[in-house]
């Protein structure tokens, strides 16, 4: 009776692309949201980040109006006091309204093509990921990789996902098939020579023995794998 095999703990590949890019509105909504008090440190931020001398231009005179409300609301008298609060109301507004206005220009948004791009590459990073993984449990333990069915799609419906691998030198034609830029005469020539001699070592032997074109042997590398 043949076990039904185990899926693996899922593992997050470590070869992801990084993060979509951020559309700015945490930064836009930092001088509102402070009342105009983390002006300063939201525009060096993005004066750093986008190698602006303007926006630090504009991160310094922010500063220079908080520091000058604060010592006029500690000063005596009502007139600093009024002067201080209109500082910093005039800090509040216009750092709010710069913040809303730079946004397009600072974090445009993306589009929809590159977000589509990036999805492609991703999801091509994580089968390779997951061709590394597999191809390495059927190198450490054959017998693991046996009941995961590690390169053989022709058996049906599998829990554990390969990434794509085929073993060439156990999978029947139809599977053989699915290998990049083989076409069913050089699947014949596979099956051909692997019954003469009893299998393969690697892409570049299969590639020797059966007359492979070079141009499909680095797809085969990627996706054959050659149990002995």
């Amino acid at each position: 009776m043949t076990r039904s095999p185990m899926p693996l703990p899922e593992r997050r590949p470590s070869g992801l692309p990084p993060r979509p890019p951020s559309d700015g509105l945490g930064w836009a909504v930092v001088p509102l949201i402070t009342l105009g008090v983390g002006s300063p440190v939201s525009f060096l931020y993005a004066a750093v980040r986008r190698r602006s001398a303007g926006l630090a231009v504009a991160a310094a005179v922010y500063a220079g109006a908080l520091v000058a409300a604060y010592e006029a609301l500690l000063a005596q008298g009502d007139e600093p006091h009024t002067l201080g609060l209109l500082l910093l109301l005039g800090t509040w507004i216009v750092s709010a309204m710069h913040a809303v206005g730079a946004r397009p220009r600072l974090y445009p948004p993306a589009d929809p093509s590159d977000q589509r791009n990036r999805r492609v590459v991703e999801a091509a990073r994580y089968r390779r990921t997951l061709r590394e993984e597999a191809r390495r449990i059927a190198l450490e333990d054959r017998g693991l990789a046996h009941e995961l069915r590690i390169g053989r799609p022709d058996l049906g419906p599998r829990a554990y996902d390969d990434g794509g691998l085929i073993d060439v030198n156990h999978a029947p034609p139809q599977a053989l098939g699915l290998l990049p830029g083989v076409t069913p005469e050089i699947v014949d020539r596979i099956v051909r020579c692997r019954a003469e001699q009893g299998g393969f070592i690697s892409a570049e032997e299969l590639a020797l023995q059966a007359d492979l074109p070079p141009r499909i042997v680095p797809d085969i590398a990627e996706y054959g794998l050659f149990l002995t």
